[in-house]
């Protein structure tokens, strides 16, 4: 690949953004990423990465700063993000928090001017329901959903775990810390941390082959931006 990274980060001083920027969510294919506006080092990270995950990371970091260029109104590689593999992106300067998520072909970008986390599932995704709930599902989640089967309780468990993905991502703690505290009620829709009452805003739907969510503040009834993608990407969504 001849393609040259960047090796500079400088906003310059014309960057104006509102003092808290409300937060916005798209959900783009995970390709045609102009790898150009990769820095030095997500080059160097990415380099070491197997060769499928290294596709996916130089797509997922190139789209992002695309993304974010747009929102700030700078290059692409003049957007100041620290995102080594495997850890949450962080966003310099001041600019805001920014989340992303992939599943197969999909890729979602959630920004904020405070913290916010997503997750992006595909619909398709073998999963054993009964298995999960079970085994990191809280007794009183477990008690709303005893009694659903097949379907059902598959789009159940699959919804809720996408939020606490996210509500993780949002709090940058790992799943294994976190999965078992926090608790969705699916009668009131509301999200909750058992062990500290953490009980932040949130949006959930479907869209196409994917479901995904996004936990923080200002987040309760988050819908997707529309990025210029094929209009088949943003079909309908639904809850």
């Amino acid at each position: 690949m001849n393609v040259q990274p960047n090796s500079q980060v400088s906003l310059g001083s014309s960057l104006d953004l509102p003092q808290r920027p409300a937060p916005q969510l798209w959900l783009r294919y995970l390709e045609g990423g102009d790898l150009g506006c990769l820095s030095t080092d997500e080059w160097s990270w990415g380099l070491g990465l197997p060769e499928l995950q290294r596709s996916r990371y130089f797509q997922s970091r190139a789209l992002l700063r695309q993304q974010l260029a747009d929102v700030l109104g700078c290059a692409g590689a003049a957007v100041p993000l620290h995102s080594p593999p495997g850890q949450p992106p962080l966003l310099g300067n001041g600019l805001g928090w920014v989340s992303l998520s992939h599943s197969g072909a999909g890729l979602l970008i959630g920004y904020s001017g405070s913290a916010i986390g997503v997750d992006l599932e595909s619909t398709a995704r073998p999963i054993e329901p009964a298995v999960l709930l079970r085994r990191f599902y809280p007794e009183p989640e477990q008690a709303q959903l005893r009694d659903l089967t097949g379907e059902e309780l598959r789009r159940a468990v699959l919804n809720s775990w996408v939020l606490k993905e996210a509500a993780i991502k949002w709090r940058h703690r790992t799943l294994a810390a976190e999965l078992a505290q926090w608790c969705y009620d699916h009668t009131s829709g509301s999200l909750l941390n058992l062990s500290d009452g953490a009980k932040p805003d949130h949006s959930s739907a479907l869209q196409q082959d994917w479901r995904w969510a996004a936990v923080g503040e200002g987040c309760a009834g988050l819908m997707l931006q529309s990025p210029g993608q094929p209009e088949e990407l943003m079909g309908q969504q639904g809850a």
